[in-house]
């Protein structure tokens, strides 16, 4: 028994480790300024996940937090049922400020990689993974963003090895709109 808690207690820590990971194979942006990329942006397309499944109208605000971290609040709506789900979260650098890699975390003390893999010089767009291939974002500071640029984030992703056949397109239209205004 004294051999499985010593393996417990160092495996527990090694695997939420793994959790802040980053692909293999893919990079952060560098060149990275948080004040740049804080405020509100529209999530455009991701990968299926049970957190959000079944959300529309998603967005991500990001604000500063008085410890230094980054407070993220994410907020969707199941158009169905009408019902909204909003999310707190709390982010951390991992490394160095001015690279796009964050730790970020919605209970606990359990934190998933957030890692910038791609945006543009004027921070309107952003393509944002989590730590391994299963989770990917499409974000944009507008409810939508024009085809050409989308196909563009969409073949950057694959480049990388992400399965962007199973991307799911969010509804950011005007079904969104009763609940923009409230938020």
């Amino acid at each position: 028994m004294p051999r499985l808690s010593l393996f417990a207690s160092l495996a527990v820590p090694l695997l939420l480790a793994g959790c802040t990971g980053i692909p293999r194979g893919t990079e952060p942006v560098t060149g990275f300024e948080l004040d740049r990329y804080l405020g509100p942006w529209y999530e455009i397309a991701r990968l299926d996940h049970s957190f959000e499944r079944g959300l529309d109208c998603v967005t991500a605000d990001y604000s500063l937090r008085d410890d230094g971290g980054v407070r993220v609040l994410n907020r969707g709506v199941n158009l169905t049922e009408g019902e909204v789900s909003e999310a707190e979260g709390r982010a951390y650098f991992i490394g160095d400020e001015d690279v796009g890699r964050l730790k970020v975390s919605f209970f606990g003390p359990f934190y998933g990689g957030y890692n910038v893999l791609a945006l543009d010089d004027d921070y309107q767009w952003s393509l944002v993974s989590g730590p391994n291939r299963d989770y990917l974002w499409i974000l944009a500071r507008t409810p939508t963003l024009d085809e050409a640029l989308y196909r563009d984030l969409v073949e950057r992703a694959e480049a990388m090895a992400f399965p962007v056949e199973e991307l799911i397109v969010v509804d950011q239209g005007e079904a969104c709109e009763p609940w923009r205004e409230e938020a």
